[in-house]
């Protein structure tokens, strides 16, 4: 299957509220409407994960950005620059996003995607995807396809075929979380 195609039929699936599995600039994640709580429910139930935990949301630049979080430090965009990895960034405000995409204290965990295919998949959906890893709760993050437990291939609504065969073993992003006065917190590295 081609490349194309593939994100059409990740799109169909994204466009009925079902959640995919795909490659992200990262691991593998399962994702979702991250404006559609119906299926932002889904995705926890696949991951047998405590509703609490809020997910990451990925978006595909600046101006999405700015329709998803409240106030953006300035200093965002400079660690974003600078970071010679994907930097998953926690910003003190999330808005219009779905129930359990943020955190209980309104603060909402995005990243700019830069990978080919989710930037692709991103901009044509035009709302951001959710991403948490494509394991169950409590086990590893998955390093590349085969890694995945069936259980989570067989619980969602499409598995993309791009990236399926690479062997790479790929890593989560480092992850900062941003207060509004400027403090900056590592939360993984």
């Amino acid at each position: 299957m081609d490349f194309d195609n593939d994100i059409k039929d990740a799109l169909l699936a994204l466009r009925k509220g079902g959640i995919i599995l795909y490659p992200t600039d990262t691991i593998w994640g399962i994702g979702c409407d991250a404006t559609n709580a119906v299926a932002v429910e889904k995705i926890f139930k696949i991951k047998s994960r405590n509703e609490n935990k809020s997910l990451l949301v990925l978006v595909d630049g600046e101006n999405m950005l700015d329709r998803y979080v409240k106030d953006i430090p300035e200093i965002a965009f400079e660690l974003a620059d600078v970071s010679d990895t994907p930097l998953t960034i926690i910003y003190p405000g999330g808005k219009n996003l779905a129930h359990g995409v943020c955190s209980e204290d309104g603060s909402v965990a995005i990243r700019i995607c830069h990978d080919e295919f989710c930037h692709e998949l991103i901009s044509r959906f035009r709302k951001p995807i959710t991403s948490t890893s494509a394991n169950l709760s409590g086990k590893s993050s998955p390093g590349n396809f085969d890694d995945i437990d069936n259980t989570i291939i067989e619980s969602v609504d499409y598995v993309v075929k791009y990236r399926q065969d690479d062997r790479e073993k790929h890593t989560a992003s480092p992850i900062i979380k941003l207060e509004q006065n400027g403090t900056i917190k590592i939360i993984r590295k």
